[in-house]
């Protein structure tokens, strides 16, 4: 099974929440890209955030943007130097 684009981009917007703060948010812009303005909107319909631009995360939002970080951080590339 592979990642849809439209997944990728609600994954990029869930990975830009910081998560040491309940009460920061995001905010998508009318500006901002076609993609990234329809994967928030499409976040508010599944219910992981707060407003249809961004707004804080929900319960589910939070859990949901935890292990996208979680994801993220996991697939980083590590010091090679380490190893060696």
């Amino acid at each position: 099974m592979r990642y849809t684009e439209e997944q990728i981009a609600e994954i990029d917007i869930l990975i830009h929440y910081n998560l040491e703060s309940t009460l920061q948010g995001i905010k998508v812009h009318s500006k901002a890209n076609k993609m990234q303005i329809a994967a928030v909107q499409r976040l508010y319909d599944k219910g992981l955030v707060t407003q249809v631009d961004g707004g804080y995360l929900t319960d589910l939002g939070r859990t949901a943007a935890e292990h996208a970080q979680a994801l993220m951080l996991m697939l980083a590339p590590h010091d090679q130097s380490i190893a060696s």
